[in-house]
């Protein structure tokens, strides 16, 4: 079992396995009414931290609630604060896997029948306006922006990846490394 520290966040056990509160917060979450077949992504996820044992357990009930038992997430392990193999939200059981290569914009969830969740992920520090702007874009079904531009071209946005030059690649959910010009690399 997990041991809850003085914040009240529940840390992993040994083996990397964190037990969710009984009752996770709501998160603040935009997805589109329907998926649609062209759309980059199927909504947006605003997170109060950086936290993710605060913050995903909430997430896998309300994705599920909507799509079905969560299985999988694949999130970036560059800005998560914490890092955990597995987590146990009521009867289920979610796996996570964390990528360095992976956008820190983005996360992907897998549901047991095997569809793909891509959610746009907008940093806590983000004001309301920009990530309720970010979030609406990402869960438009017309929406064929990923989530990096989506950030990026979101007025006042925080996003840590502003700085970066326009040669350093970012990760496509589809497959591969595309760099800024639209060049796939080998």
């Amino acid at each position: 079992m997990s041991s809850v520290p003085p914040n009240g966040t529940p840390a992993p056990d040994r083996r990397g396995t964190l037990v969710a509160a009984a009752s996770p917060p709501v998160p603040r979450l935009m997805l589109a009414a329907e998926r649609a077949s062209r759309a980059v992504l199927d909504g947006g996820w605003w997170p109060r931290s950086w936290d993710p044992a605060a913050e995903v357990p909430g997430l896998v009930v309300a994705l599920s609630a909507k799509y079905g038992r969560i299985r999988q997430m694949m999130l970036s392990s560059s800005v998560w604060e914490g890092r955990f193999r597995r987590l146990v939200v009521g009867e289920v059981v979610v796996r996570l896997g964390w990528f360095a290569t992976m956008d820190p914009a983005l996360l992907v969830a897998i549901t047991d029948v095997g569809d793909q969740i891509d959610l746009l992920v907008v940093p806590p520090s983000a004001s309301q306006p920009t990530a309720e702007q970010a979030m609406r874009t990402a869960a438009d079904p017309d929406n064929l922006t990923r989530a990096h531009k989506i950030l990026a071209a979101t007025p006042t946005s925080p996003v840590s990846n502003a700085n970066n030059s326009e040669a350093k690649a970012v990760w496509d959910n589809e497959g591969g490394s595309i760099a800024a010009n639209g060049m796939r690399r080998p």
